[in-house]
């Protein structure tokens, strides 16, 4: 495979884009419970020892790494504290590991390494260079040095292997400003940029909300990054666009297993989308008026949920937006990429019986908060999933007065064009405040494409079409 799709990456530990991880590398490990006060830490009993050092937990985790190269599990499960090995048992780790392999390439290098502390645990990332992509391994030690947490997640290591940006022929530089902004205040802030048409406006205005997972402002996908070519061809023809890092990319060491226990998409996304555009409306420049809201795949699923929660909102545009439960689309994109080759080995048919077990745990009418997120798709915790039990987002979507931009892609195979968006068609085909269009040859990220789709693809430099971006420009003018 096949990388996991965008789709499918939940929340801050299910940091997948398409083209790096694997479901089962995915998947959250959980900490132990919470270190102890600040107080207690700061003084210690008598006899304490000392909480280790960086200096002697890097080379710990690069140790870590080498057995899981070296296929020596038993060795590395060794390293794990109780409930890491509860959590992760060593044949799970091995799976996890093999799955990973299987998905980004053979390993290469270890190519850096950088550090971090949250709640008394000690983080060391540990950047791999895999044959098609970059890896962050997180490897979360407690004050015995034990490893307490592991995570696998796209490599967000500053000055990586990160091709220059090239922007499609659209784009006038010459035409709109970039400002950096900071969405929201206190811990949770974010980095953004605002691009600003040239003139004095007042400009209509539009807030990019992401997919799944940790992305970052552009939703940086391989070579590809689809948000920039809108704020940069949407700028270029007169419409400020606000775009920022997601919460779960700027703030992954502040998301604790008491945080996590709890996230549901008002955190992970909502929350962040509404104080966007809220910080628009009061920019100097914009029609407060004319703010509308811009979401991607996860981030067009829960639009309708933000519309509610902010009337003053002059429209949506939902870019691949999904009609039905997200535990249905993960069976779906799964049973979708395992069957791209034809064959079915015993590893993803083993899998698939797994993932179709724990999604009917999630339709189960016994889901409960208590429930292990190891018996849910993809480690996500039954906070997640009971939060979004019941939404229907074409249901919600109707009870707006605003007007809707809904597009799609015919090659996206992580949001069907069939059992996605024509359902979006079938509610509101006919109806003038709505606008649906299908752009046959596009993909999930509305790149151009051809023959059967696939998550390779995504590795191929390309740019938003420029058909979406007029449509888009055109709709917000009319």
């Amino acid at each position: 495979m096949q990388p996991i799709p965008r789709i499918l990456a939940f929340g801050v530990i299910l940091c997948l884009l398409a083209g790096c991880s694997p479901p089962a590398a995915a998947t959250a490990t959980p900490l132990p419970p919470p270190s102890p006060t600040a107080s207690q830490a700061t003084n210690p009993p008598a006899g304490t020892p000392a909480a280790p050092s960086f200096d002697t937990l890097k080379p710990l985790a690069a140790a870590f790494v080498d057995l899981l190269v070296m296929g020596d599990f038993a060795t590395a499960f060794g390293s794990f504290d109780d409930t890491m090995k509860n959590a992760l048992p060593e044949a799970k780790l091995k799976q996890t590991w093999e799955q990973l392999i299987a998905q980004v390439g053979a390993f290469q290098q270890q190519t850096g390494m950088r550090t971090a502390e949250a709640q008394g645990y000690f983080i060391v990332f540990v950047t791999c260079q895999f044959e098609k992509a970059a890896i962050d391994v997180r490897v979360v030690f407690n004050s015995k040095a034990q490893i307490s947490g592991l995570f696998f997640s796209p490599s967000q290591t500053a000055g990586s292997s990160e091709k220059a940006y090239n922007p499609p022929v659209y784009v006038n530089r010459e035409s709109f400003q970039e400002a950096e902004v900071t969405i929201g205040s206190g811990e949770w802030a974010l980095p953004g940029t605002l691009s600003l048409p040239n003139g004095d406006g007042p400009f209509p205005g539009v807030v990019l909300v992401h997919g799944s997972g940790p992305n970052d402002r552009d939703e940086t996908i391989g070579p590809n990054k689809p948000f920039r070519d809108l704020a940069w061809g949407l700028a270029s023809q007169g419409v400020a666009v606000l775009r920022y890092d997601k919460r779960t990319l700027v703030h992954a060491s502040l998301f604790t297993p008491e945080i996590l226990a709890t996230l549901t998409v008002q955190e992970e996304t909502i929350d962040d989308a509404l104080l966007a555009a809220r910080l628009l409306r009061e920019t100097k420049g914009i029609d407060p008026r004319r703010v509308y809201v811009l979401g991607h795949s996860l981030g067009a699923m829960v639009a309708p949920r933000i519309g509610q929660q902010d009337a003053s909102l002059a429209g949506l545009i939902l870019m691949a937006a999904p009609a039905r439960p997200l535990e249905d689309l993960a069976l779906e994109q799964f049973t979708y990429l395992y069957n791209l080759d034809g064959v079915l080995s015993d590893q993803e048919k083993a899998d698939m019986e797994i993932l179709k077990t724990q999604v009917a745990r999630v339709k189960d009418a016994n889901l409960s908060p208590v429930t292990s997120s190891q018996d849910l798709p993809l480690g996500v915790s039954p906070v997640y999933w009971l939060d979004l039990r019941g939404y229907q987002p074409v249901e919600a979507a109707g009870s707006l007065v605003m007007p809707l931009l809904v597009l799609q892609g015919g090659r996206d195979y992580q949001v069907s064009p069939v059992n996605d968006f024509e359902v979006w068609k079938a509610a509101f085909s006919g109806k003038a405040s709505v606008t649906l269009k299908l752009y046959p040859d596009l993909n999930h990220l509305f790149i151009s494409g051809e023959g059967q789709p696939n998550p390779q693809e995504y590795e191929t430099e390309g740019h938003v079409s420029v058909d979406v971006v007029n449509d888009i420009a055109g709709w917000i003018k009319q």
